[in-house]
């Protein structure tokens, strides 16, 4: 993280804007509607990187005002107790206390005490999968407003999961590190309040945000850019077809399929309206609905972290790092899921 970009950032952004380019000069993409109406040119491309960069921003600014101050450990006092089970240090716990709150100061303030030094890249490792226990708490509000009223009491067991599947993640985050890691990491000693008059905090904050700042808006907006435009050109709408046609149907019932297939090719929320249909309707019982939800989410989330996760950790933590991220954190969390499913599952059908 340290020093000149790498080479693989420059082989990167030379593909990506490769890419641009070829989809710009094939005329029979649907691409260039993108940049021939501006309405859409401001609301899919314009607006959401004005948005991304603000929230970056706020976020890298705020983890860079913590870590200035010295208020790491004030932050780390609530999950004291779990990090040093784990043997992790408190750093690591501050920036999983932060996540509860905005993942992305959390990932900020990670990504600062890695450049500092403070932090390795396994710890970096830990504490990116130990964030998926409070990213569920993020989501947790709109999804269960959307999900209640649409599914029911399906979506009450289809949430159960899912709280199951973060609480296993954590618990076996915590255990691998409290047998693995040795006590003393959980001891670093943290700095303390910093004596500097203000003038000189902020101009040092100052100098920090923009170099770090501008180094990430590098590698998000080409990123951003290519990806919108690999959509644009159905490259998702095919992977999620495939992904949807390779479920085997005798599994599930072909009912269930159209919900899976509605929560890969559409949004989501396409998912949960197809199914509080069909279990309103009789053609779906609660179980065949919460294991098609759960099946969908499985398989829809490579689709999702390529679209919405890759830009935003390739632009926090670099291309190589940001990917092995994103790569580690869908896999642990798509082994949660599974598991999660199959306890289900077995419960369900010892209780029929």
């Amino acid at each position: 993280m340290k020093g000149k970009p790498s080479l693989i950032l420059y082989i990167l952004l030379a593909l990506l804007t490769a890419c641009a380019l070829i989809a710009l000069l094939t005329d029979s993409l649907v691409t260039l509607k993108l940049f021939q109406d501006p309405v859409i040119l401001w609301t899919r491309l314009i607006w959401p990187l004005i948005r991304l960069t603000v929230f970056i921003s706020i976020g890298l600014f705020v983890a860079q005002v913590i870590e200035g101050m010295g208020w790491t450990n004030r932050l780390a006092v609530m999950a004291r107790p779990f990090m040093r089970w784990g043997h992790l240090p408190e750093r690591i716990g501050a920036v999983f206390t932060t996540a509860f709150f905005s993942g992305t100061t959390s990932l900020s303030m990670l990504m600062s005490f890695h450049k500092d030094g403070s932090v390795n890249q396994r710890e970096v490792t830990i504490a990116v999968l130990l964030n998926t226990f409070p990213t569920f708490f993020l989501h947790l509000p709109t999804t269960f407003f959307i999900i209640l009223p649409l599914v029911g009491k399906a979506g009450v067991f289809y949430l159960l999961l899912t709280f199951g599947a973060a609480l296993l993640r954590l618990i076996a985050v915590l255990t691998y590190t409290h047998f693995h890691l040795p006590k003393t990491v959980g001891d670093y000693p943290l700095k303390g309040k910093r004596e500097k008059d203000w003038k000189g905090f902020l101009g040092e904050t100052s100098k920090k945000f923009r170099s770090r700042l501008t180094r990430m808006i590098m590698i998000i907006l080409p990123v951003y850019v290519i990806i919108l435009l690999i959509s644009d050109m159905g490259f998702f709408l095919w992977l999620r077809k495939i992904l949807a046609q390779g479920i085997s149907v005798a599994f599930i019932p072909v009912e269930a399929m159209s919900v899976v297939v509605f929560s890969l090719v559409a949004e989501f929320t396409s998912g949960y309206a197809a199914a509080g249909a069909m279990l309103e309707s009789g053609a779906l019982t609660v179980f065949q609905t919460v294991l098609a939800l759960l099946i969908g989410n499985i398989i829809a989330a490579p689709v999702r972290a390529l679209r919405h996760q890759m830009p935003y950790y390739m632009g926090i933590f670099g291309p190589k790092l940001g990917t092995r991220l994103v790569v580690i954190g869908q896999t642990f969390r798509v082994a949660s899921l599974v598991i999660s499913g199959v306890v289900f599952t077995f419960i369900a059908l010892s209780l029929t």
